[in-house]
C-alpha cells in the first residue's frame, strides 16, 4: 500500500477531510479534499460533516477551523508551521487605535492569530476584503496586520479612512520591482498578475491584482497564454492543472513559503494514525474568535449575492 492509499484508508475509517491551501507541496494538494485560498477553506471548514479536519496550512488556518468547529478534531500535520505576519499586531495598538478614532472598525486579515482576531470587530480574505470593507457602516477602518492588502483595500474603497499596521508577508514583500521588470524583459508578451500582499511597488506593476484564487481564475480565463506570477510558487501546481497548454513563469527569487512546505505526506499520515497536534483552544477565545468568522462569512455572502 503506497502512503496516499494509507492515507486515504485512514481518512475514511476516522471521518476526516484533508483541506489543503495552494502553497503545500504539489502531492499535498493532490491528495486533499479541499485545495483554495483561505476564504474558500474557511468555509469548507465552516461547512464540513467530518469529525475529523486535517489542515494542510499554517497555525492560524488550524485556529480558525477549530474556532468555527469547536466539536471537531482539528489535526495539523506540522504544528511549527506557523505565518510571521500572523503575530504582526498587538492588543495595545489596537486599544489605542478605539480610543484615538471614533466610528472605527478593527478589520482583521484572516492571516493573524486567534488572539488578534477576537479583539476585531469581522475578519477578511484577500478575496473579500474590498467586498466586506465597503458593506460596513463604519468610516474608519484599521486594518491588521498586513499593510500592502490595506493599501490595495484603500484604493478600492476611497469612501473609507484607512488607518494602516506595519505588518507584511515576508515572502511577498521578498518580490522586487527590479526581478519583475527582468521576467517582463524576458517573457515580453506575458501578463503580470499579483497578489495584493505584495508591495505597492510591485502591484503598480501588474496587470491584475487578486487573491490566489483571483489569479487563478483570472489565468484560466484570459485569452492570454504566458503570465508571470507574483505569489507563492505552490500556486504553479493548480494554475497548470488548470492550464496545461499556457506557460507560467516566477521571478529569479522564487517566492517560497517555508513554513508552508513543511507539510509532508509522512506528516499527514502521522496524525491520522495518531490524533498528534491536535489544534486545542479554551471555550471564551473560541467564541471570541469566531464571532469576526462568522462576520465574514455573512458579509461575504451578502457581498457575493450582489
Amino acid at each position: 500500500m503506497t502512503i496516499e492509499e494509507e492515507i486515504q484508508s485512514l481518512k475514511e475509517e476516522k471521518n476526516a477531510v484533508i483541506l489543503a491551501h495552494y502553497y503545500v507541496k504539489p502531492e499535498i494538494q493532490k491528495i486533499a479534499d479541499y485545495v483554495g485560498d483561505s476564504y474558500y477553506l474557511s468555509k469548507a471548514a465552516a461547512d464540513t460533516d467530518a469529525q475529523t479536519i486535517v489542515f494542510c496550512g499554517v497555525s492560524f488556518m488550524g485556529e480558525s477551523a477549530k474556532a468555527l468547529n469547536p466539536e471537531k478534531t482539528v489535526l495539523m500535520p506540522d504544528a511549527e508551521a506557523d505565518c510571521p505576519m500572523a503575530h504582526m499586531a498587538d492588543e495595545e495598538t489596537i486599544c489605542r487605535m478605539r480610543e484615538k478614532y471614533e466610528d472605527l472598525a478593527v478589520v482583521c486579515y484572516i492571516n493573524s492569530t486567534a488572539e488578534l482576531k477576537r479583539l476585531s470587530d469581522v475578519c477578511v480574505t484577500s478575496a473579500n476584503a474590498v467586498k466586506i470593507v465597503k458593506e460596513l457602516p463604519n468610516k474608519n477602518i484599521f486594518f491588521i496586520p498586513d499593510r500592502n492588502l490595506a493599501h490595495f483595500i484603500a484604493e478600492q474603497a476611497p469612501e473609507k479612512q484607512f488607518v494602516y499596521n506595519e505588518g507584511y508577508c515576508p515572502t511577498h514583500e521578498r518580490m522586487e520591482a527590479e526581478e519583475i521588470k527582468r521576467a517582463k524583459s524576458e517573457h515580453p508578451k506575458a501578463l503580470v498578475l499579483v497578489h495584493p500582499e505584495c508591495t505597492e511597488e510591485v502591484q503598480k506593476m501588474a496587470d491584475y491584482v487578486g487573491s490566489t484564487s483571483g489569479i487563478l481564475k483570472y489565468a484560466t480565463e484570459s485569452e492570454g497564454a504566458e503570465f508571470i506570477i507574483c505569489t507563492e510558487e505552490g500556486v504553479a501546481y493548480e494554475l497548470l492543472r488548470k492550464n496545461p497548454d499556457k506557460k507560467f513563469y516566477f521571478t529569479d527569487t522564487v517566492p517560497v513559503c517555508p513554513d508552508m512546505k513543511r507539510v509532508t505526506l509522512e506528516k499527514v499520515l502521522h496524525v491520522l494514525k495518531t490524533g498528534d497536534n491536535e489544534v486545542h483552544m479554551d471555550k471564551r477565545l473560541g467564541e471570541e474568535t469566531r464571532r469576526p468568522l462568522e462576520m465574514m462569512l455573512k458579509l461575504a455572502g451578502v457581498s457575493d449575492r450582489k
